[in-house]
């Protein structure tokens, strides 16, 4: 099966240790994902609608806390609404978990990264991420 039978597109940030051991997990499968580096390319909001819906997940379980604007611009209060929430994933992309996954198999914010492996048509033989952790398979 080739790649075009199998497309993988990875949002991805190349500063996340999380997201770099999920895109060398699919390529140590014999992959080449798609790479999108949305702080640079951005979301819209019907991109983000999309990817929420595919993963089941809402905006607040989407968006990422540590080390972003998400505290200082109001959201982590439980009255805000997930269109507020969008809205300033759109404007400040790093509110965004990373990384997700687009497969054939499904969508899925991939924290951990190991949860990549369920995405995959098939699996790396050994895994090691970077901080020296070996990957069960």
């Amino acid at each position: 099966m080739s790649d075009d039978d199998f497309p993988i597109t990875v949002f991805h940030n190349p500063a996340c240790g999380t997201s770099r051991n999920a895109v060398a997990m699919i390529e140590a499968a014999g992959h080449e994902p798609k790479i999108v580096e949305y702080l640079r390319a951005g979301w819209t909001h019907d991109q983000l609608r999309d990817l929420a819906r595919e993963a089941g997940l809402t905006f607040r379980a989407l968006m990422r806390e540590k080390g972003t604007p998400a505290e200082a611009l109001g959201l982590l209060a439980d009255d805000v609404s997930e269109d507020r929430i969008l809205d300033a994933m759109v404007e400040h992309p790093i509110l965004v978990n990373r990384p997700i996954v687009v497969t054939p198999k499904g969508v899925k914010l991939c924290r951990p990264s190991e949860v990549v492996l369920d995405l995959l048509e098939r699996r790396p033989e050994r895994f090691t991420k970077e901080d020296g952790e070996v990957v069960k398979l």
